[in-house]
């Protein structure tokens, strides 16, 4: 009990800056750049950006968003069954690619142990936590598939989302890292090497739902996204159409 008094302190304290904004927006640090671009069509609309767990768990314990996007089926499962956003508010909107990266000007790498192991010498494989970040929860899924996985489990640097694993790339201080297709176009610094195949990991699939109690402004957000206006700001920026539902 004590605990998770603290832990929901916590997530009320790291959303505490937000808590004048009409329409609060949690969302997958994936989505910053047409997020930030859909927010601004709106007044009042504030968007706070993390690993999708994360998020998911803020959520659970009590933070105030009225707007809910996570790149994961699973936690927004999640959020449904807990009643922590509206069942029938959830909704696919976009889909995206899982690619390797690394510094620019770095040749091609082959999804096989010799080429992965000869790209990543003695280094770190930046990735999302594999237990809680969808990027983290794909790549080991990808990684396993492929057979690749006990060669790297010991060398990978696991963050807390996907933008920090590919800062860690950007910076030099992991020669290589796992993301989304999309997360290469916000840095000059990185350079897609290898995309992994569609059937090595579970679909990647965004969704979005609204709280129980959200307000016509935040219903209207939510349907801009979903909308055409919202699907071309996505397309811009690379994302795929949403994904048919498979369960």
């Amino acid at each position: 009990m004590i605990l998770r008094a603290f832990t929901l302190a916590l997530a009320m304290t790291l959303v505490a800056p937000f808590a004048r904004a009409d329409v609060l927006v949690f969302s997958a640090a994936s989505l910053k750049g047409p997020l930030d671009q859909i927010a601004a069509q709106f007044d009042g609309v504030v968007v706070s950006y993390g690993g999708s767990g994360t998020l998911a768990r803020q959520v659970s314990l009590g933070a105030p968003a009225d707007v809910v996007l996570l790149a994961n089926v699973d936690w927004m499962n999640y959020l449904a069954a807990q009643g922590d956003v509206d069942p029938d508010s959830v909704a696919d909107f976009a889909s995206n690619r899982l690619i390797l990266l690394a510094q620019q000007g770095h040749p091609p790498v082959t999804l096989d142990q010799a080429g992965l192991s000869d790209a990543l010498g003695d280094g770190r494989l930046a990735v999302g936590l594999t237990n809680a970040v969808p990027a983290g929860i794909y790549a080991k899924a990808a990684l396993q598939s492929l057979n690749l996985w006990d060669g790297v489990q010991n060398q990978l640097a696991e963050v807390d989302n996907v933008r920090a694993a590919l800062a860690l790339v950007a910076r030099g201080q992991a020669p290589l890292g796992i993301v989304y297709r999309t997360d290469v176009r916000v840095s000059a610094d990185v350079t897609e090497v290898a995309v992994f195949p569609s059937q090595s990991h579970p679909p990647i699939r965004y969704l979005g739902a609204v709280v129980d109690d959200a307000s016509d402004e935040a219903r209207a957000f939510w349907a801009f996204v979903r909308g055409p206006e919202g699907q071309a700001i996505m397309a811009q920026a690379g994302f795929l159409p949403a994904m048919e539902p498979t369960q």
